[in-house]
C-alpha cells in the first residue's frame, strides 16, 4: 500500500515540472504562446500575398507575444505603410515593429 502514495506524489511532481516548463517568461514564449504567433505570422503573411504590388518576398515577419516584426527591403514609404497597416489589422496582433529599409 505504500507504492501507491509513491507513485501519485512522482506523477504530481512530473506535472508540476512539465506544467511550469511550458509556462512562458518574459524572455521566451510557452507553448500555447508560440502556436499563437505561429497563427499570426502565417496570417500576416497571408494578407501580404493578397496585397497586389507588394512584393511580400522580401519582407521577413517574425512574431513573438503578439509583437509582429517586418523587416527586409522594400520599394518605397508606401509598401512599407501598407505592410504596416495589414499587420495591424490581423487578430492578434499587439503592436508591429518596423524593421524594413527602403531600397
Amino acid at each position: 500500500m505504500t507504492i501507491k502514495p509513491l507513485v501519485l506524489a512522482t506523477l504530481l511532481a512530473v506535472a508540476a515540472v512539465s506544467s511550469i516548463s511550458c509556462a512562458s517568461t518574459r524572455t521566451s514564449e510557452g507553448t500555447g504562446e508560440y502556436v499563437d504567433d505561429t497563427v499570426i505570422t502565417a496570417k500576416v503573411k497571408s494578407a501580404f500575398l493578397a496585397e497586389e504590388g507588394l512584393k511580400v518576398a522580401e519582407i521577413n515577419v517574425e512574431t513573438f507575444k503578439g509583437v509582429v516584426q517586418l523587416s527586409g527591403f522594400i520599394n518605397s514609404r508606401a509598401d512599407a505603410d501598407r505592410a504596416i497597416a495589414l499587420a495591424r489589422g490581423i487578430s492578434g496582433v499587439t503592436s508591429v515593429k518596423d524593421d524594413m529599409r527602403i531600397k
